[in-house]
C-alpha cells in the first residue's frame, strides 16, 4: 500500500489527510472510497490501517483525513459539531474529483464507528457523487445514543446543565469545557480496559466544549437514509453492541431503500469485532463495493444478488494449527 500525504480546504479550514493507493500503479483512475473518522478519531489511527490494506489490494483507493479542529487539520479545538465533519467529507469529494489517478464516477463512501458510520450515510444522503456506502457500527439518532449511555436521573441532569451551558453561551460568549469521554460519550468498561485507540487517545485534546453535546443531539441519520435508493447500503452490527446499539442500524436499515444489506455479529463486542470478525467482513465489503461501485453504468440492483438482505455473521470455526 502506497501513501500519500494530502490538504485540502474546507471552509476556508485546511485539512490533512491521507491518500492510500495500491502497490503497482493504475492503469485507470481508480474506485475510491473517502472515510471521515469515526468518534474522536484520527485519520492515520492504527485501527483502520488492515482495512484500507484489505481495500487498497483490491484495487481501491481510500481517502481519510482529520476533521477540521482535529489531528493535523487547522479549525478551531474543542468541537465535535456533525454537520462541520459532514461539510468536510463533502469537500473531500470534491477534492478527489481533482486527482487525476482517481475516477469521479466510482466514489464511495466509507465510516467505521459511531458518527464515522452515520456520517457515511449522511453524505451519500445529500450529494449524489456518492455511489455507495458500507458503514460500521452506526449512530441513527444522536440524542437516543447520549441518552442510552446514561442512567434516567442522570440524563436529565445533563439536559439541564446543556440548557445551562447555552444560557451561558449567549449571555458570555463562551461555555463549559469537558472530557470528551466522560461528559460527551461515556466511555464503556471494555474501552478501558482494552484501549483500543491509545495512538490517537494520546493526541486527542483533553477538553471539548459541553456545548458538542447539542449538536450531536440534531444529528439523525435516520432522517435522510431513505434518500440513498438506488445507491447502494451495506451496514454492520453487533448485538448487544453498548457502544452503538444495534437497533439504530436496524431502523435505518428498515428505513432505507433498496439495495440495502445488514450484517448482525454475535459472540463478539464492538472493539473486538473488528479484529475478531474482520476475515469475515473484509470480503463481505469488498463484495459490495465491487457490485455497486466498481461498475460504472446505471445505478440497479443486480438480479443475481438480493436487494434485500439481512445476514447473521458466522465466524469461521477455529482450526487446530498443532
Amino acid at each position: 500500500m502506497r501513501e500519500e500525504r494530502v490538504d485540502f480546504l474546507s471552509d476556508g479550514n485546511r485539512l490533512r489527510g491521507i491518500l492510500r493507493l495500491p502497490d503497482e500503479a493504475p492503469t485507470e483512475p481508480l474506485p475510491v472510497l473517502i472515510q471521515g473518522p469515526g468518534w474522536l478519531g484520527l485519520a492515520d489511527a492504527k485501527t483502520y490501517v488492515p482495512w484500507h490494506e484489505g481495500f487498497t489490494r483490491n484495487g481501491y483507493a481510500v481517502l481519510a483525513f482529520d476533521y477540521r479542529g482535529f489531528g493535523n487539520s487547522e479549525g478551531e479545538r474543542g468541537w465535535v459539531r456533525p454537520e462541520w465533519q459532514l461539510a468536510d467529507i463533502l469537500n473531500a469529494i470534491t477534492y478527489a474529483e481533482t486527482r487525476e489517478e482517481l475516477d469521479r464516477r466510482r466514489i464511495g463512501t466509507y465510516g467505521i464507528g459511531g458518527t464515522g458510520g452515520g456520517n457515511a450515510i449522511m453524505a451519500a444522503a445529500v450529494d449524489s457523487r456518492v455511489r455507495c456506502v458500507a458503514a460500521q457500527s452506526v449512530v441513527a439518532d444522536g440524542e437516543d445514543w447520549l441518552h442510552r449511555m446514561r442512567r434516567e436521573y442522570e440524563w436529565v441532569a445533563y439536559k439541564q446543565r446543556i440548557d445551562a451551558d447555552r444560557r451561558r453561551w449567549v449571555t458570555e460568549g463562551t461555555g463549559e469545557k469537558v472530557n470528551p469521554r466522560e461528559d460527551l460519550m461515556v466511555e464503556t468498561p471494555e474501552r478501558r480496559e482494552i484501549g483500543p485507540k491509545g495512538d490517537v487517545d494520546a493526541r486527542m485534546d483533553k477538553e471539548f466544549f459541553l456545548r458538542s453535546a447539542e449538536y450531536i443531539m440534531r444529528y439523525r441519520p435516520i432522517d435522510v437514509v431513505h434518500k440513498l435508493a438506488p445507491r447502494g447500503l451495506l451496514m454492520t452490527s453487533v448485538i448487544d453492541d453498548v457502544v452503538t446499539p444495534s437497533d439504530h442500524a436496524e431502523a435505518l436499515y428498515e428505513r432505507a431503500g433498496a439495495p440495502k444489506k445488514l450484517i448482525f455479529q454475535t459472540a463478539t463486542t464492538h472493539y473486538r469485532s473488528y479484529v475478531e470478525n474482520y476475515a469475515v467482513l473484509l470480503p463481505e465489503i469488498l463484495a459490495w463495493y465491487d457490485r455497486y461501485l466498481k461498475a460504472t453504468g446505471p445505478l440497479e440492483t443486480r438480479e443475481s444478488h438480493p436487494s434485500e438482505e439481512i445476514v447473521y455473521l458466522q465466524r469461521p470455526a477455529a482450526t487446530n494449527t498443532e
